[in-house]
C-alpha cells in the first residue's frame, strides 16, 4: 500500500503495483482507518518547513497506535541531526547536536517513534540519510550545479560530506523492514570520505565540466542563501558498519565515483 494525499497520483501507484490509500498527514481524520491496514510501514514523508515539531509523524504515530497492527516502522531521517562535527569520523552511539530548525525537526520524529516502539511494541529502525544523489533524481546530480557555476569553499575553509546514491537508499529502506534492530539508528551512507568541494571537482571531471570555484566562508556568508551555507558550515564523516553488519547490505555504489557514473 501506499499512502498519498494527491487523488491524481492513485493511477500512477496502481500502475506501480501498489494498493494507494488517500490520506494527508496534515489532516489527522484522514488516517483514520490507516493502522487497521499495513503491518509494517516506511515512513519518508518530511515534516512540515516550519517549526521545531513534526506534526505529520505525531498523526502518523496516533494513527498506527488507534490501530495497533504495524509491528515494523522505518524511517527515513537526516545526517542534519548531528549538526557540526567539525569533520570528526563516528558512529551511531554520537548524541544528536541539531543547529537548525530544520535538524530539530527530524530529532522530534525520531523521538516519536522511538517512544512509539518501546511503547506499542513496534521495532521502530532510523535511517540517518545524507546527500541522496542519482542521474534520474530531479536536482539529485552535481553537474546541474556544476553548470550554473556554483561555487564551493576553499580547501583550508571545507566541510565533509557523506553521500548515498538513490538506489542503494531504497534497497537500504527494504532491509531494515527485514532486518532492522528494535529501536535501532543506521547511518545509510557509502564509503565516500570526500570534502564537498573535493566531490565536486570529482563531478566535474567525471562529467566533462569545468571545476565550481573555490571561495572563502566570509564571501559564502555574504554570497550564499541561508540554506545553502547551512550544508557548508557543517562537517561530518559518517560511519557506516551498522548498515553493512546488521542491514547485511552491499552497496551496490559504494563510491560516488562509480554512483556519479550510474
Amino acid at each position: 500500500m501506499a499512502l498519498t494525499s494527491t487523488p491524481d497520483r492513485l493511477p500512477e501507484l496502481r500502475a506501480a503495483g501498489a494498493v494507494p490509500v488517500l490520506g494527508n498527514l496534515d489532516d489527522p481524520r484522514s488516517l483514520m482507518r490507516l493502522g487497521h491496514l499495513a503491518d509494517a510501514v516506511l515512513h519518508l514523508a518530511p515534516p512540515p518547513g516550519q517549526g521545531a515539531h513534526d506534526p505529520r509523524t505525531a498523526a502518523l504515530v496516533a494513527a498506527l497506535a488507534r490501530g495497533g497492527r504495524a509491528r515494523c516502522l522505518v524511517y527515513g531521517s537526516t545526517s542534519g541531526v548531528y549538526g557540526d562535527a567539525g569533520g570528526a569520523r563516528f558512529d551511531e552511539t554520537r548524541a544528536v547536536a541539531p543547529a537548525t530548525d530544520r535538524a530539530r525537526r527530524r530529532v522530534d520524529a525520531e523521538a516519536r517513534l522511538r517512544a512509539h516502539g518501546r511503547t506499542c511494541g513496534v521495532r521502530v529502525c532510523i535511517l540517518r540519510i545524507p546527500g541522496i544523489y542519482a542521474s534520474d533524481r530531479v536536482g539529485g546530480h552535481p553537474r546541474e550545479r556544476l553548470a550554473r557555476g556554483t561555487p564551493v569553499l576553499r580547501p583550508q575553509d571545507d566541510v565533509f560530506t557523506n553521500h548515498i546514491h538513490a538506489d542503494d537508499l531504497a534497497r537500504a529502506c527494504v532491509a531494515a523492514l527485514y532486518r532492522g534492530l528494535p529501536q535501532r539508528v543506521v547511518h545509510a551512507s557509502d564509503d565516500t570520505e570526500l570534502t564537498m568541494g573535493a566531490y565536486f571537482e570529482l563531478a566535474a571531471q567525471l562529467c566533462g565540466l569545468p571545476s565550481p570555484p573555490r571561495i572563502s566562508r566570509d564571501e559564502a556568508r555574504r554570497t550564499m542563501s541561508p540554506m545553502l551555507l547551512s550544508f557548508m558550515s557543517e562537517s561530518r564523516r559518517l560511519d557506516n558498519r551498522r548498515l553493512k553488519r546488521e542491514l547485511r547490505l552491499r552497496l551496490r555504489y559504494s563510491t560516488v565515483a562509480t554512483g556519479l557514473l550510474a
